[in-house]
């Protein structure tokens, strides 16, 4: 048997057996210039670098990390390409008990673009958006409640 979406009690419903409970999300991604991407995710976005990757001498891939998220950007080998498109179609969205508008004040600041500024939704979030190098698409959004009882971010 399976959850159902929708109707009643559908979205809080467990399937039988047991369905999947997960307690993080990590990400990797390949980009086309991995020191530039590291560059936008450092010191733009404010990951830290975790480890970077050597393999064979060359510098491959840095594992990221930003509170408990974990982002791993690898080098493109061109095996499929150089010029194939990365991210169109695909956000990552990252909720934080830090204030939004002061996330996307500091992004501005480091050099980086928006593509849109904070607002906020119907469901309680404050949202804003923003492209890396690579297009990948980034949704950083307020958690809608902090154990306080206060929506943070605003």
């Amino acid at each position: 048997m399976s959850a159902k979406a929708g109707g009643p009690g559908g979205v809080n419903r467990r399937a039988h057996p047991e369905s999947l409970r997960a307690s993080s999300l990590s990400a990797s991604l390949t980009v086309k210039d991995l020191a530039k991407s590291l560059a936008w995710y450092r010191d733009v976005l404010g990951f830290t670098v975790d480890r970077e990757h050597i393999r064979d001498g060359q510098f491959r891939a840095v594992s990221l990390k930003a509170g408990v998220v974990r982002v791993l950007i690898n080098q493109d080998d061109g095996a499929k390409g150089w010029d194939r498109v990365k991210g169109v179609g695909f956000s990552l969205q990252l909720a934080t008990t830090q204030d939004v508008n002061e996330i996307a004040r500091q992004i501005k600041l480091r050099g980086g673009t928006l593509e849109s500024e904070p607002v906020d939704t119907p469901w309680g979030a404050r949202v804003f958006r923003l492209y890396d190098p690579d297009g990948f698409r980034w949704v950083i959004m307020s958690a809608t409640e902090v154990p306080d009882g206060t929506r943070p971010g605003r």
